[in-house]
């Protein structure tokens, strides 16, 4: 299903992005790196809005609790707006994959050639597009994100969910 470009506001965006220390797994570098540049790149560029508020800029803290993936957002002085909570049960197959695949990747880019790193590297943003489109559909309603903001939001996710 092709995604339409939408006008969105300039306040409909995320400024700051924390994660709770206590969700977060103690990993390698390679989840530590991609943690680090998938908030970097999400401040760079979003598109973020609750569903039937009128305000923005946004804040918002992730984190895990009772197997579900928790959004706080808040104003830009971090008060929360919203709590919306997510089930964990839908992303489980996407997620395991996910690490799956990466951590093939990353042994694959030690000793392996060109192309069968790309082609790990194919199969593993397939998985991260059918991670980050099943995001896009269960936060419909609730948030409003494109397909940029999901993916990295999706990275985020899994950077949360990995325990090592």
């Amino acid at each position: 299903m092709a995604e339409t470009e939408q006008e969105w506001p300039e306040a409909a965006r995320l400024v700051a992005v924390t994660l709770d220390e206590g969700s977060i797994g103690r990993t390698n570098a390679e989840v530590e790196h991609e943690r680090e540049v998938a908030i970097f790149d999400l401040l760079e560029r979003n598109a973020f809005a609750l569903e039937g508020h009128d305000g923005g800029p946004y804040t918002l803290h992730l984190s895990l609790a009772d197997n579900r993936l928790v959004f706080i957002v808040g104003d830009t002085e971090r008060a929360p707006i919203q709590h919306v909570m997510l089930s964990l049960s839908p992303f489980r197959r996407l997620v395991k994959d996910y690490f799956l695949i990466c951590e093939s990747y990353y042994q694959a880019i030690k000793t392996q050639p060109a192309s069968k790193i790309e082609a790990i590297d194919m199969g593993r943003r397939g998985i991260h597009d059918e991670g980050s489109q099943l995001l896009l559909e269960r936060l419909k309603g609730k948030i409003a994100v494109d397909i940029a903001t999901a993916r990295r939001l999706f990275t985020l996710l899994c950077a949360l969910h990995w325990k090592g």
